[in-house]
């Protein structure tokens, strides 16, 4: 027992040394510790009585900052795979099983129609999931934050933009994929990622919806937004104001900065509402950190693999530790000085500390994307790029006192540790950090097909203030308002909008005279519609609460109106043109 504590201490330098060094097989973690395994006591986890640890880990719900990140098909299974190979049985991942509160959450979605409409359906997609912890509204497979009957529900981090904190947005996924659109996008189908994708039907611009997945993630304009994706970026806008434009046009019209590689990403030192970061570093996903390996029928009886590096591998600059840590000193007021402060006409500020804070979410995308393809080492090294992440936001959240860290899954999947190989699934053996054997196998789909997720409740963690709200069982739902309520957010955008007013840079213009026209104190607001008299001005983007457009004065008595697209609020006032 008294040599417990100075085995794990050991165990985790060497795990985090080896996580420095990018070694793929550690050695044997049984060498490590004075007691071996077999002893009493030496499989034990726990030091002594925990309840003093467990009551220094719970704080108030009330945070500035929350940091959601998901590990998207990352069930218990999947978890328990990676950390058995990379640290052995009795090692720890660095960054899940530090996390000092957890508990499960259930994940299943809903049916959309038929006799079984609103009635729960066992198996979620990872667009019900993230739409359930984004809006707390269950809804059907493959809606992206819409409710059953297709109504859009207001996601975390546009209820973070308008109750005046910066916004995060971070996959190693095409940025359209589910995980990443439920926060920024409200579609009735997945696969419309932009403005060619048939898919989209009523949701398309040029039929009178909000637009892709792409062009509505412009118009929610979070302050940093990182992953992969750039081709559905090159299409071209087929209606609205910047008809005709590709969406990277788009983009750098309405101010936002552009990079597509690690260089880009490093020369960025500064990143709001007036200039937005967009980081595209990929046509589609981001390769993975281990080279495939492929899981055959009776494969677990082969000799067992080490897993390699990917030599398709992006720049380490763009691992997701690295993107997590980039969007957190981009999004840290503390690290930023006056960047991004709110606007004094923005109404933002009545939010007292709100206003200083941020929201992130950050996935670790392709766990799921390779369990789907059986392929073990894929998902176990997506698994420790994951776990990466978490250690560079606990270690923020640790310095910073004010920040709630959640990590969790959307759900789980597939892969299975067993002790026999089995006669018909597909399966593979893997060398672990122990130098023994595990046998990993996939059931749910034969070869070359995709593997099925699973309906099990996954594990969800936390650290910071409202963590202790993760313990015992929940919905992702929960998980929606424990943010929400850590953060204190207001979900009422028109009153969010209240005071909304409108001036003019010249009071009595003289006709063909340039005039400024402003609108401010439009916080709920994301966007709002500007027309003088009959004259429709467009759409312009709030930033900061404070939108503006210019206008060519017209002889004659007009009103100014600016209508917040997203609270309906007006704003009015007339203008006599002499």
């Amino acid at each position: 027992m008294q040599h417990t504590p100075k085995r794990r201490r050991a165990a985790l330098a060497l795990g985090a040394a080896l996580i420095a060094g990018a070694i793929a097989l550690p050695g044997a973690a049984a060498a490590v510790g004075q007691l071996a395994l077999h002893q009493h006591g030496g499989a034990q986890r726990a030091a002594g009585d925990q309840t003093q640890a467990v009551r220094k880990a719970i704080k108030n719900a009330n945070a500035k900052n929350v940091i959601l990140l998901i590990g998207d098909g990352m069930g218990d299974s999947e978890i328990t795979i990676a950390r058995n190979y990379q640290y052995g049985a009795e090692g720890r991942l660095p960054g899940l099983d530090a996390l000092p509160l957890t508990g499960s959450y259930t994940t299943y979605s809903l049916y959309k129609d038929g006799t079984n409409k609103g009635k729960p359906d066992f198996v979620t997609d990872s667009a019900a999931s993230g739409s359930a912890w984004a809006t707390g509204t269950k809804t059907y497979d493959g809606a992206i934050s819409v409710d059953i009957d297709g109504k859009p529900q207001q996601t975390l981090l546009e209820l973070a933009k308008a109750n005046g904190l910066r916004t995060g947005d971070v996959s190693t996924a095409e940025i359209q994929d589910a995980t990443p659109a439920v926060q920024v996008a409200h579609v009735g189908s997945r696969s419309c990622y932009g403005p060619d994708t048939a898919a989209c039907g009523t949701d398309a611009l040029q039929n009178g919806g909000l637009g892709s997945i792409s062009e509505q993630l412009l118009d929610a304009r979070p302050d940093v937004t990182l992953g992969g994706g750039s081709a559905s970026f090159q299409q071209t806008a087929k209606a609205g104001q910047w008809q005709g434009d590709t969406l990277f046009d788009q983009a750098s019209q309405r101010g936002y900065q552009v990079v597509s590689d690690a260089a880009g990403l490093e020369d960025v030192r500064k990143a709001d509402q007036r200039q937005p970061l967009l980081g595209l570093f990929t046509p589609g996903n981001f390769p993975t950190r281990y080279a495939p390996t492929t899981a055959t029928v009776g494969g677990a009886d082969q000799a067992p693999v080490t897993c390699t590096p990917n030599p398709a591998r992006l720049d380490t600059g763009l691992s997701l530790a690295s993107l997590t840590n980039k969007s957190i000193n981009l999004l840290d007021r503390g690290k930023n000085g006056k960047n991004g402060e709110n606007s004094k006409n923005g109404g933002n500020s009545k939010n007292g500390k709100n206003g200083k804070g941020f929201f992130l979410q950050v996935e670790g995308a392709s766990i799921d994307k390779q369990d789907h393809a059986a392929d073990a080492c894929g998902q176990i090294g997506e698994t420790i790029d994951f776990d990466e992440a978490v250690q560079s936001a606990l270690a923020f959240a640790k310095q910073d006192g004010n920040t709630l860290v959640i990590a969790t899954a959307d759900h789980a999947h597939s892969s299975q540790i067993v002790d026999n190989t089995p006669p018909a699934s597909l399966s593979t053996a893997l060398l672990t950090a122990d130098g023994t054997t595990m046998k990993v196998s996939y059931g749910t789909a034969a070869a070359g097909a995709s593997q099925q997720h699973t309906g099990t409740q996954v594990r969800i963690a936390g650290y910071g203030p409202g963590a202790a709200n993760v313990v015992g069982l929940t919905d992702q739902t929960d998980t929606f308002s424990t943010m929400s309520e850590a953060l204190r957010l207001g979900g009422d955008l028109a009153a969010l909008s209240r005071g909304a007013r409108v001036d003019l840079s010249v009071g009595a213009p003289r006709p063909g005279q340039r005039v400024t026209l402003t609108g401010s104190e439009f916080a709920g607001d994301r966007q709002v519609r500007v027309t003088v008299g009959s004259t429709d001005l467009g759409t312009v983007d709030v930033i900061d609460g404070t939108a503006s457009v210019r206008w060519k004065a017209v002889a004659g008595k007009a009103t100014v109106t600016f209508t917040g697209v997203q609270s309906g609020k007006q704003a009015a006032k007339q203008v006599r043109v002499r």
